[in-house]
C-alpha cells in the first residue's frame, strides 16, 4: 500500500462521513414516512374502525380531502393504481410530486447546499395558496352527489 493511497482513503471517509451529516434532516423526515407507509402495507385501513374513522366524515357527513388517503396509500403499496384512484386520487397525484420533492433536497443536501435555490417572491408567496385552493375544490367537487361515484372514497 503506498503512502498516497492512505490519505484518499481518509479524504473519501470525510466526504462520505460530510455527505451523512448533511443528508441528516431529508432522512430524519423519511423515517416515519416509511415506518408509516410499512404499517399501511401491512394493515389494511379497509376494515372498518382499523384506524378510525376521520373527523370531518363523523361530524359534518362530508369527504374532506384527506379522506380514503390512507386506503390509497394502503393500494399504492401493493401498487394497485386504479384502486388508489378510487380512494383518492389526490392522494395518488400528490405521493409522486412529494417523493421528488422529497429526491430533490436529499440530492442538495449531499451536495452540501442544504437550501435550495430560491423561487421568485410571486410564486413563493401563491404556492401556499395554489395548493390550499386545489384541497379546498377537491373536497367540494368530491362532496357533488353527481361527482360522488368519482372523486369520493370508495367504501
Amino acid at each position: 500500500m503506498g503512502a498516497t493511497e492512505a490519505p484518499q482513503a481518509d479524504a473519501s471517509l470525510r466526504r462520505l462521513r460530510r455527505a451523512m451529516t448533511n443528508a441528516r434532516w431529508p432522512l430524519v423526515v423519511a423515517a416515519p414516512v416509511v415506518a408509516a407507509t410499512g404499517a399501511l402495507a401491512m394493515r389494511s385501513p379497509h376494515a372498518p374502525g382499523s384506524y378510525g374513522i376521520c373527523p370531518s366524515l363523523l361530524v359534518t357527513g362530508w369527504y374532506c380531502p384527506a379522506c380514503g388517503g390512507l386506503r390509497a396509500v394502503h393500494e399504492l403499496t401493493w401498487l394497485d393504481l386504479a384502486a388508489a384512484w378510487s380512494m383518492n386520487p389526490l392522494v395518488v397525484l400528490g405521493a409522486p410530486v412529494a417523493v421528488v420533492v422529497w429526491c430533490w433536497w436529499l440530492v442538495l443536501n449531499l451536495r452540501g447546499s442544504p437550501r435550495p435555490p430560491a423561487l421568485p417572491r410571486r410564486l413563493r408567496n401563491a404556492l401556499p395558496w395554489a395548493v390550499l385552493v386545489l384541497a379546498l375544490a377537491f373536497a367540494v367537487l368530491r362532496n357533488v352527489p353527481a361527482l360522488t361515484p368519482v372523486l369520493g372514497p370508495w367504501p
